[in-house]
């Protein structure tokens, strides 16, 4: 595979300025292609070499073939019995779905309802998070502050040029990709209870989706699944610091953006001179955040709690719910490269204890806001990211995360050259977005305000035990890297070998050396390519992956057998990603499959119960591709008790891999992924040292669409004969209408005093 996917995508044909094309951000969504519905007949053919693997490697304990032999049997009766029948019905959702405008792919409802449906905490289960390289600027990468205004400012101003539709639309090799997952809103719908929404009325008003980068939040129900809420006049940034919560104004009703970086260190001292306030002793037992941490129907019930207890704990959770995103201030220094990589996954663990001896947490674990896009800056200055991932993948994140972080390098740029180069445009900036500074004529209007919660003793109870069963599951887990410096793409490309296909196998082989089996293994695949497309899966654990480990525990095999076996397993792993990315993988069609039939009121299919089903659906390895130079670290929880969840990315000359498990030996399995790395080097031809050639022709490498962790990869399935969570209707991703004025926002929440004193101070430091 290129990495030319990997960095974030190119601007298609059109009107350009200083390099950087100005076309609408939306101008490429009429020209994209329906995700296509693959054939019966072609998924059903597919399905057994999928499955081949791990019904005859050795974990399967089943040496005669006889589980292959029943899968090809429960195969022929699904294409025989229930297959015709649900395809069919799926081929005329999806029909009247693109003939009145309510559905965009055949799959887009049922995934949603993948992600929202689980009862399951989005900490280390569905969260991705990313950690950022260090900044240009050294003046600003150490300094908490300055980083955090710095990507705050970039951030705002991407949300503003969003709002006027001047960010440049994603595109491969000249073609458009899907940018629906920044619409700020496509559905026209007031926000209101849920429980005074007819059924029949509600399930006819989210026909349509919506994702959203900023404004969105992840609402938890008491009902059968969480929603999407989405606010389209979303205005302000919500500041997370020492577990309490304030905010400011960033843009102008018009979308224009109201502070500068300047303006926005001012904010974030006065926050941090008010927060350090309070002890944290004190602001643990009031972290109202950690509740985010919850399984999704006990963060209901205590929201509820907290809602019913004061109208203005309404008013605050829903100023949290309709932000921009939050900025997290952590009171935290990672010791090295994996803490910090843990603290963007979940936070850190640091029980104290008060005079009096009662235990409490000081730790970063509670100072957040999962159900947001969360941008984290740490005392030393690193920063990541952690967002919620039912509406938005990865690919969407990283183009975000990669315009703030190119902005302040062009930033930077533009401080050196100021001096030197009259015009202005010699480095122009890269997110484009009108500035009309609130502190020149009404600096009370972006004047941070704290917001005040007036709690329960029940919800506080829930702060304190959420507190407690998230420490819990940080115990019980560990976070790893793996940082391999032998070699990278380039040396794999010379070798005419696919990077993320040779990657993929150097963690399958991994495991085999480590435990002596073979296990399902997940790669999400882009479709973004299609209208509303999100991925696809691919499945590493091949018969072909399965003689390469074999070959290689053989101490009688050759290096050449190895060699040979190898580029078989990678030339057929980068076939399935082809397959995949033109729409024609095989997993989200079965699932919607099952899921069409739940939709009519049929009985999930025996197929689906099947043991191949639910062996391919176990996903031990749950890797994912993604990153570019903006990133150190990409990762994400396993998605099995028994697994490992993988994040990495392939750089020139070298590899970083982000290993998380539930305390299996994850230092170990990185040490062996080290050593296989080096091995499975030993067989490939060495880069020269100098090069001349007159080729003009690229490496014969197999294409790479950029592939991304989206969600579970096992699926859920009880004994009585259906699959859970039962659905009711689509998923619930709507418009939020809010109800607060930009007069409320002005009104509300508790005044701080600008700290004027306090930024002479930071300024004396530097």
């Amino acid at each position: 595979m290129s990495s030319s996917t990997s960095a974030p995508p190119q601007g298609s044909s059109g009107n350009s300025k200083g390099g950087i094309n100005r076309q609408g951000t939306y101008a490429g969504q009429s020209s994209l292609p329906r995700l296509p519905i693959p054939t019966l007949e072609e998924t059903l053919a597919r399905f057994p070499t999928v499955v081949s693997a791990l019904l005859t490697s050795p974990s399967s304990n089943d040496s005669s073939g006889g589980e292959m032999a029943k899968c090809l049997q429960e195969i022929q009766h699904f294409l025989q019995t229930d297959g015709p029948v649900l395809q069919e019905l799926l081929v005329e959702y999806d029909r009247r779905g693109r003939e009145d405008g309510t559905v965009g792919s055949f799959v887009e409802e049922f995934w949603s309802d993948a992600y929202l449906a689980p009862d399951s905490s989005v900490v280390m289960n569905l969260n991705p998070f990313f950690v950022l390289e260090d900044g240009p600027d050294t003046k600003k990468s150490n300094c908490q502050s300055r980083r955090a205004a710095s990507l705050c400012f970039s951030a705002i101003k991407f949300a503003s040029s969003l709002k006027h539709e001047t960010i440049v639309p994603d595109s491969f090799r000249g073609r458009p990709l899907c940018m629906d997952q920044f619409r700020v809103c496509i559905v026209h719908l007031f926000y209101m209870p849920f429980s005074i929404i007819l059924l029949s009325t509600f399930i006819s008003m989210l026909h349509k989706l919506v994702q959203a980068l900023f404004g969105a939040c992840r609402v938890p129900e008491l009902s059968n699944k969480d929603t999407v809420a989405v606010n389209p006049e979303s205005s302000h940034v919500v500041v997370l610091e020492n577990n309490q919560m304030y905010f400011f104004q960033a843009l102008w009703p018009d979308g224009t953006v109201a502070v500068n970086e300047e303006d926005i260190l001012e904010i974030l001292l006065a926050i941090k001179a008010d927060a350090s306030k309070v002890a944290p002793e004190i602001s643990s037992r009031n972290a109202i955040g950690v509740l985010t941490t919850l399984p999704r129907r006990e963060w209901a019930v205590a929201r509820d709690s907290i809602i019913s207890c004061s109208k203005d704990n309404g008013t605050a959770l829903e100023i949290v719910d309709g932000a921009l995103f939050v900025l997290v201030i952590d009171d935290v220094v990672p010791k090295d490269i994996h803490e910090a990589a843990a603290n963007m996954l979940h936070g850190t663990y640091n029980l104290k204890s008060e005079d009096n001896l009662i235990d409490y947490q000081a730790g970063s674990c509670c100072n957040r806001w999962y159900d947001k896009l969360q941008i984290i800056v740490c005392q030393d200055g690193r920063a990541g990211i952690n967002f919620e991932h039912s509406a938005i993948d990865g690919h969407t994140a990283l183009r975000f995360v990669s315009d703030i972080f190119a902005d302040n390098v062009v930033s930077f740029a533009q401080s050196i050259t100021k001096t030197i180069y009259a015009d202005s445009t010699f480095f122009p900036s890269l997110i484009e977005a009108e500035v009309r500074r609130a502190s020149a004529d009404n600096a009370a209007s972006v004047t941070p305000k704290k917001l005040i919660f007036d709690l329960p003793q029940s919800v506080l109870d829930k702060i304190y035990f959420a507190e407690t069963a998230l420490s819990d599951e940080i115990v019980a887990s560990d976070t790893y890297v793996l940082e391999f410096t032998g070699y990278g793409k380039t040396f794999i490309v010379r070798n005419k070998i696919s990077p993320d296909s040779f990657v993929q196998l150097s963690m399958q082989l991994a495991y085999y050396r480590l435990f002596g089996k073979i296990v399902s293994q997940y790669e999400p695949v882009l479709t973004k390519g299609f209208y509303h497309g999100r991925t696809e899966a691919v499945r590493l654990a091949s018969d072909k992956a399965l003689k390469f480990c074999k070959l290689w525990l053989n101490t009688d095999s050759t290096n050449d057998e190895k060699l040979a076996a190898l580029r078989v397993a990678t030339e057929y792993h980068s076939e399935g990603v082809k397959l995949a990315a033109t729409g024609k993988g095989l997993e989200r069609h079965l699932f919607a499959l099952m899921k069409i039939a739940e939709k009519n009121g049929i009985q999930t299919p025996a197929f689906f119960f099947s043991t191949a089903y639910k062996k391919l659906n176990h996903t031990v390895l749950s890797t994912s591709n993604c990153g570019n130079p903006s990133l150190r670290l990409f990762g994400f929880g396993p998605v099995v008790q028994d697994g490992f969840g993988i994040g990495y990315i392939i750089r020139d000359s070298g590899l970083q891999y982000s290993i998380s498990s539930k305390h299996r030996q994850t230092k170990r399995f990185a040490h062996t992924l080290n050593q296989t790395l080096i091995d499975m080097g030993k067989l490939l031809q060495p880069l020269s040292s100098v090069s001349v050639t007159c080729e003009r022709s690229r490496p014969s490498v197999a294409e790479y669409c950029e592939a991304y962790n989206d969600t579970f990869g096992e699926t859920a399935i009880v004994e009585n004969g259906s699959s859970v969570p039962e659905s009711i209707g689509f998923a619930g991703v709507m418009r939020r209408q809010s109800s607060i004025t930009p007069r409320d926002l002005r009104e509300f929440g508790q005044l701080l005093t600008p700290a004027e004193s306090v930024l002479e101070e930071d300024d004396s430091e530097d």
